[in-house]
């Protein structure tokens, strides 16, 4: 199904992100996991394409298992590190698959890298390209605190405007710990003008060492309350696990409250983790 036509039903919905294995060995092993995630049902299953493209061999090939096992596909797809050349193979392998939903990103830079001379610059020249590829529904990300390149936030929704006007369809936040981050965003998005669906992205710690390349890497800031979760239990794994999951299963519960109708999970491959939160918010999402 199109995310488009799943967006606009009268009901929240709750999504999970995998990621493909770095090498053939490890191939197996994911596989085995997002057959587990798809066995809850979400209402679709993301799948990442890598640092620079690093994983994009196994993207196509992930993603149209996400299907096989009954469940919506988003493949991601980045730009920045690829030709017109390779997107367009990229695109065609997907549609080989089935898969009708993508997520246009530009793509991390290494250190020292610069955009001059690329054939893709932006996610909104991504978006442009499958548009005119052929029949997809396209999405792209968005950062409730503003991108790390940005000078500001005004910004970095002018830049995201650009998506939506190229024909960005939905959009799915980057992680955030605080609500009233998201709420604010929103507030300022419909001012820009920006009134596509927007999936929140929440991501269950269950590890504190992630932790700090994470908000290095995505500019994420984390609240009082949260850092005292990860000073309390951050050195007791179980603890940290369980207490990773509740604060995610409180920060969705008040989304949805709130009228927030799609959340997003960054479940890292840990089917155990998606199942605790699927099982926490089953009445809640009618799915009891």
């Amino acid at each position: 199904m199109k995310l488009s036509n799943l967006l606009c039903q009268d009901r929240p919905t709750l999504s999970f992100e995998v990621f493909p294995p770095k090498q053939d060995a490890d191939a197996q092993s994911v596989r085995s996991a997002v057959t587990e995630i798809a066995v809850l049902r979400p209402d679709f299953m993301s799948v990442t394409y890598g640092a620079g493209g690093g994983t994009s061999a196994y993207t196509a090939e992930l993603s149209g298992h996400v299907q096989a096992c009954g469940v919506s596909a988003l493949a991601h797809l980045t730009c920045v590190s690829s030709g017109k050349a390779e997107i367009e193979t990229q695109l065609q392998s997907l549609r080989d698959r089935g898969v009708e939903n993508i997520l246009a990103l530009r793509g991390d830079l290494t250190p020292g890298e610069s955009l001059d001379g690329r054939h893709f610059r932006y996610a909104s020249e991504l978006v442009e390209e499958i548009h005119s590829f052929g029949d997809f529904c396209v999405g792209a990300a968005c950062y409730p605190e503003g991108h790390v390149e940005a000078s500001s936030q005004a910004e970095d929704l002018k830049h995201l405007k650009e998506k939506v006007d190229r024909g960005c369809e939905f959009l799915i936040t980057q992680m955030f710990f605080d609500n009233s981050t998201l709420y604010s965003f929103l507030y300022r998005a419909q001012k820009e003008g920006i009134h596509i669906p927007v999936i929140a992205g929440v991501m269950p710690v269950t590890n504190a060492k992630q932790m700090a390349r994470i908000c290095q890497l995505s500019g994420t800031t984390l609240p009082q309350r949260f850092r005292m979760i990860v000073d309390k239990f951050g050195h007791h794994p179980a603890a940290m696990k369980q207490a990773g999951i509740a604060y995610a299963t409180e920060q969705i519960i008040d989304l949805i409250a709130n009228g927030v109708r799609g959340v997003h999970v960054y479940t890292m491959n840990k089917p155990d983790v998606a199942a605790q939160l699927a099982s926490n918010l089953s009445s809640i999402l009618g799915q009891s």
